[in-house]
């Protein structure tokens, strides 16, 4: 079992220096943890001046009968989803798909939350990252943080849930999409909504070169410099703007952008 004083000197290992992070993390990746998840919070919180992590709400978000065409979705399926739809509020607890080191950072007492309904994020000692943060422009805490040197933290993780790529998505000119959460005022439309992430990992030799690695516990930890992470991958997403699709049959959302580079570049 393994301890706070291990989970900081592992964290402090990757020598990143005075810079805020944005973590993704897998608690049981670490194996047995003293204190749980509250140990991992407690030692990032220790480690670096500001720490990030997505709190997405899933569970307000709403399938209309119609919209905008190409959206990877299909418009008039979400009669179920809909009747268990829930209206967003800042203390809803962030999805399970997140883990419970980010929920756990959420509910931190010193930890600010942004408002979107779908796409919210947390954190402590990243003020100006979360307000940042709109309808339209969902990732821009990612953006701040990016400006503010801020890095990546894969705990025990893969790409395939490194928020921040999207960011590199966005920037390289990937199709976003219109999506729909039910709030206290009615129901949003909450453009920007970034494409699949499960094709993601083939990034892993792009980035190898300025990724950091250590062991904590059982964990595999990665770090990256959310700049050059981000650079590297809008570059290539230019030059090569198949790569990072997923290959599931039934994955709506990378299907609209293989049929918008069709039609607009005559790529398939």
């Amino acid at each position: 079992m393994i301890g706070f004083r291990e989970i900081l000197r592992g964290l402090q290992a990757l020598e990143i220096g005075v810079h805020p992070v944005i973590v993704h993390a897998s608690l049981s990746a670490f194996g047995p943890v003293r204190g749980g998840a509250e140990t991992v919070v407690g030692a990032l919180l220790a480690t670096f001046p500001g720490v990030m992590a997505p709190t997405h709400t899933y569970k307000t978000m709403l399938i209309p009968e119609d919209g905008p065409t190409n959206n990877g979705i299909t418009y008039g399926s979400g009669k179920a989803q809909n009747a268990m739809a829930e209206f967003f509020t800042l203390d809803m607890p962030a999805d399970p798909l997140m883990g419970v080191i980010p929920e756990t950072l959420r509910r931190h007492p010193q930890s600010k939350r942004s408002g979107h309904p779908i796409l919210s994020f947390a954190g402590v000692g990243v003020e100006s990252a979360i307000n940042a943060q709109t309808l339209e422009e969902p990732l821009a805490p990612i953006r701040v943080l990016m400006e503010q040197g801020g890095w990546v933290l894969l705990l025990g993780v893969n790409h395939t849930v490194n928020t921040s790529l999207h960011l590199a998505e966005r920037m390289a000119g990937r199709r976003q999409f219109l999506r729909w959460a039910l709030t206290p005022q009615g129901v949003v439309a909450c453009p920007g909504f970034p494409g699949c992430s499960l094709g993601f990992e083939q990034a892993e030799p792009l980035l190898r070169p300025i990724t950091r690695e250590v062991k904590i516990g059982e964990a595999t930890i990665r770090a990256l410099p959310l700049s050059a992470m981000v650079e590297r991958v809008a570059v290539h997403l230019r030059q090569n703007p198949l790569d990072l699709l997923c290959d599931l049959p039934d994955c709506e959302r990378c299907e609209a952008v293989r049929v918008e580079l069709a039609t607009t570049r005559g790529l398939g």
